[in-house]
């Protein structure tokens, strides 16, 4: 199908005390998970994206070669002022394209979607979310837990581990 990556990862890139357990988890736990595990191949912004790259276009063209993006929904990511870049080309490529499926990871209690923009409360209606719950973080890293396997049923099934 011409993809290169099995999912191109959008997070809040704010670097605040609270984004700690994101990055980790985005450059640490994924990996090990998806990459490292179950044979999956991720696009994350500040690693496969490198620097004096255009990030715009290098960022579309990331999206174009993904066959799924995952959104990792966090307080941060809703509250920030300044919408992220490949958060609009990712809901644009999803809702109007329509030819990328996205995988929402709520990574802390969003409560009412209510502040939310319009197109993520439209997706998450759709399809909802998949709730990363603080009992995860005692064992992050077993591909057999119930999250996991939530989000492994959303990725592309040719990589699926046998």
């Amino acid at each position: 199908d011409g993809k290169i990556y099995d999912a191109y990862v959008i997070y809040p890139k704010n670097h605040t005390s609270e984004a700690n357990f994101v990055e980790y988890f985005v450059y640490q736990i994924m990996p090990d998970i998806l990459e490292n595990k179950c044979g999956y191949k991720l696009c994350i912004y500040g690693r496969d994206i490198y620097p004096g790259e255009d990030a715009a276009s290098a960022i579309e063209k990331r999206m174009q070669k993904s066959r799924r993006l995952i959104i990792l929904l966090t307080q941060q990511l809703i509250n920030s002022k300044e919408d992220a870049y490949d958060q609009h080309i990712a809901l644009y490529n999803v809702l109007i394209q329509n030819d990328t499926k996205v995988i929402l990871l709520e990574m802390e209690t969003i409560g009412a979607y209510g502040n939310l923009q319009e197109s993520l409360r439209f997706i998450i209606k759709q399809q909802g979310t998949i709730k990363w719950k603080e009992e995860h973080t005692v064992h992050p890293q077993s591909p057999n837990s119930k999250f996991w396997k939530q989000v492994r049923y959303h990725m592309p099934l040719t990589c699926w581990p046998s």
